[in-house]
Parts: structure tokens; sequence; C-alpha cells
């Protein structure tokens, strides 16, 4: 299956170093004096050029002590500026502004004008010296503004403090604590344990001791493997859990079927192993991941099996997990959303249904496959919703069991393409129409099939029909 690319980024998010630099701003009223306050969370020297300023950015002028020239622009005004802001109001003079920043090779920045900026400015979240820049490439910022407001709530007006006590604390770390595995642990104990909350309470004498305690401890350094399901593909079905332990992971072993931009969730600097194991082909046989997942265990590294769906869900996490057990190491897993789920909710398809569907049965349809007719074929008889996955080849197969085993052509069939996602294909028609699947050759990603009466309450209006009935024709 080819997935649709992650959509890549204009602007190329950057900090400039502007420390001691002068920052010049062109513009005498409130937007200049906006970005004379953004410019203030930093120690550059500001410079104001406006020959009239209105009376707020004259006072921030006077208090901040910035440089101020109050003559008409010259280009000889951005003299020894690192970058430039321009906010005169009238859009001649910007652009002509902004060609002068630009012939002496200074980045610049237009206020509402885009397409004239080098460079456009976040909302930023200060915790110096963290920072957080939120970007929308200038089309919404006002939704950046809102993100802005959740991430200020989410961080501790103390962050800068954890992270200037860190900086204080290297030499002395690195003197003290093994490279590798073991400093990694190290730095992962100090930034949540009890080191970072007596920092956030302001209780720095705590926090030396709780450093000098957890530098004379051995830090852990046997490897641990967490199997997560990634979900059926949508990035926002990924679990909050799923989320954190990506950023914990120095290996993320994957299967192809997930998406790039769930992989790109973790930690940048982790290795990323594709383990293949889709139809068609098997880059990895099972035996080799499970042989891999020991290996990296062995050599002390945190790993993410990253799985489609949920691991214990047809993933073979059970050959994983007796891999791990048989070699002492630690796993845990992580569930993630089934495609049965996700494809029940894209056709608002009741699994369950009071009075109709009491059980509900998961299933590959590889099971019709052999010459005894699975148990589970007389539950779909008896009023079970039958979930399939992986059953397009076989559709033919599942059809005419079922059909033979006393379920009525009539009952009613979704079938359900690349479930959450956006290129998402929904299908619905009836037992005796679920042959036809098998010649639909453009369904080339993942595709779950649904059987039972429970599925009659979806909404089918959503969905293509499974075939195409005749039109009559009058005579």
């Amino acid at each position: 299956m080819v997935f649709a690319p992650q959509r890549l980024l204009a602007d190329f998010p950057a900090f400039f170093r502007v420390s001691e630099e002068v920052v010049a701003i062109v513009g005498g009223g409130e937007e200049a004096l906006n970005k004379a306050r953004l410019v203030a969370q930093t120690s550059a020297r500001l410079r104001i050029v406006a020959q009239n300023v209105e009376p707020h950015l004259g006072d921030f002028i006077a208090v901040q002590g910035a440089e101020h020239i109050a003559l008409p622009f010259a280009p000889e005004h951005l003299d020894g500026a690192k970058l430039v802001f321009v906010a005169t109001g009238d859009e001649a003079q910007d652009r002509a502004i902004a060609d002068s920043a630009r012939e002496k090779k200074i980045p610049v920045n237009v206020v509402d004008r885009p397409a004239l900026c080098d460079f456009l400015t976040p909302a930023i979240v200060n915790r110096a010296p963290v920072a957080i820049a939120i970007g929308s490439e200038g089309s919404a910022p006002v939704l950046t503004q809102m993100v802005r407001e959740k991430i200020e709530a989410a961080f501790s007006p103390r962050l800068g403090d954890l992270a200037d006590f860190a900086q204080s604390l290297r030499p002395r770390v690195e003197r003290l604590v093994p490279k590798g595995l073991a400093r990694r642990n190290f730095w992962r104990s100090f930034l949540s344990g009890p080191v970072a909350r007596a920092i956030e309470s302001g209780d720095r004498e705590a926090a030396a001791s709780a450093v000098n305690e957890l530098i004379g401890q051995k830090q852990e350094t046997s490897g641990y493997v967490w199997l997560v399901g990634a979900g059926p593909g949508a990035e926002d079905l990924l679990t909050l859990r799923a989320h954190r332990v990506l950023m914990e992971a120095d290996v993320i072993v994957h299967d192809a079927l997930v998406p790039e931009g769930i992989i790109a969730m973790g930690r940048r600097d982790a290795e990323r192993l594709a383990v293949g194991k889709r139809k068609g082909c098997h880059s990895k046989s099972q035996n080799e991941i499970n042989q891999l997942l020991v290996r990296l265990g062995q050599e002390g590294k945190r790993v993410v099996r990253l799985k489609s769906g949920d691991p214990l869900v047809f993933g073979r996490a059970g050959e994983e997990m007796a891999a791990l057990r048989a070699a002492n190491i630690g796993f845990e897993v992580v569930p993630g959303i089934t495609s049965a789920f996700a494809a029940a909710a894209d056709m608002e398809l009741p699994l369950t249904l009071r009075g109709v569907a009491s059980s509900l049965v998961f299933t590959t349809g590889h099971d019709m496959a052999g010459d005894v007719l699975p148990g589970w074929a007389k539950l779909a008889v008896s009023g079970a919703t039958i979930a399939v996955y992986m059953g397009a080849s076989v559709a033919a197969c599942v059809a005419e069991r079922l059909i033979s085993a006393g379920l009525h052509e009539d009952t009613a069939v979704a079938v359900i393409e690349n479930a959450s996602r956006k290129d998402k294909r929904l299908f619905h028609g009836t037992l005796k129409d679920l042959p036809q699947l098998e010649e639909r050759d453009e369904l080339s990603g993942p595709v779950m099939v649904i059987i039972g009466d429970a599925v009659a309450g979806a909404a089918i209006d959503k969905a293509e029909a499974l075939v195409a009935k005749p039109v009559p024709v009058a005579a």
C-alpha cells in the first residue's frame, strides 16, 4: 500500500542567536510596539526607527533604554542589524524597507505581509532558557495563540529553572555518570523525579540533596521493550501512553503498515528499524523479529515494537512476549485501537445491538481457507457480528462457506478500506455481494469486512454499494 505523504512544512523552524545583537524595528505604532515587546524577551539590543512614535511605544522605549532613531527611514538605519521587523502599515513603504534589508542580506519580517517575509514570528512560550515556538506558516495566528495558551498551562513556570540547574550540573554528571544509556537514564530521572519536584516547589536545597542521591545510585541499564499499538492509522487515534513511550525509546521497530507520521512522533535521535511484515512483502520473519527484540533488550536498549492496530489482535505479540520472557527482558503492552473499532466508527455501525447481536467475533479471512469450518461460523449463524481482518482476497470463500453453514445470503455486510484515515473508502452490501470484493483491484489498503444483522444499522448513506445495481431500461 502507498500512504499519502506527510504534509511538508513550508517554513523551517529555527532560533536566531540575537544576544547583544541589534534587532531593528521600523515603525512607530501599535504593531511596532508588539514586535518590540517580543524582542524585549531576549537579550538583543533594540533599535526603533520612526520619526514619530505613539505614546505607548515612546514609554516603552524610555523604560527599556532602547535606541530610537527619530528620523524618516533611510537604509543606513539598518546597518549592523541581525534581524529587521517592518511595521509602518504602508504597503509601498514596507516593501521598500524590506528590499533595503535584503540588499544588506539581513532577514526581514514585514507585519501582516507574509509574501514579503524571510521569516515569520511564532507564538512563544518563554521558560528561558527553554523556549517553545508555535507557528502556522502565517495562516492561522489565532490558532497558534490558542495552542500557546494550552502549552502555557501544561508547563511549570519553573521549567527554565530546571533547565538552568541541569546545565550547572552537566560537568559533574559527565565526570561521575558513565556515558550512554546510564547517563540518559540519569537525565530521565532528573527531569521527572524528586529533583524536578523540588525545583517546582522552589526548594533548591532539597533539589541538591536529591541530585546527590541520584548520582550515587547505579543507573539501571537493562533493556526494556514496549509492544505498542499504533492504532488503525490516524495519528490522533494514537494513545497518550503510546506517544509517551515513543518519546522514551532508543529504538523503534515498526511494521510496514504504520504511517510515517506516527513513526515520526518518536525521539528524533531514536534508531528506526523497519521489519516489513505485510502481505507479499516480509522483510523479516517473525522469528527474526523475536531475535531482534531480544538482542536489543540485551544491549540495554529501550525499544518500542510498533504495530498497526492493537498488538494483541492478530499482531503476533504472543510470540514476541514469549521470546522476551525466555530472555528475562522486561516488557509492557501498550494497547491500540484495533481496526474493527475504527472501521465500525467510520460506518457508524454498532458492533453489538440490543436484541439483534450480543456477541462479537474477530477473525481473519484465512481461517476459512482450510477444510474444516471454523467454530466461529456457527456463531455467525446464531447472530454474532463477525469482523474479518485481511478478508479482501478470500471474500468469495468466506461468503460461500458462511452461506453453506446457514447464514442468509441477504445478511448485511460492510467493507471499509483504510479505516480512520483521510483516504478511507466505505462500501455496503449483502453476503451474496461479498465475492465482488475480490474483483476490486483498486483497494490496495488494509480492508476490514464486517458481517451480521447489526450492520443493517450502519450509516449506509455514507458508503458506496459493493455491487452496482443495474438501471432498469424502459421498454
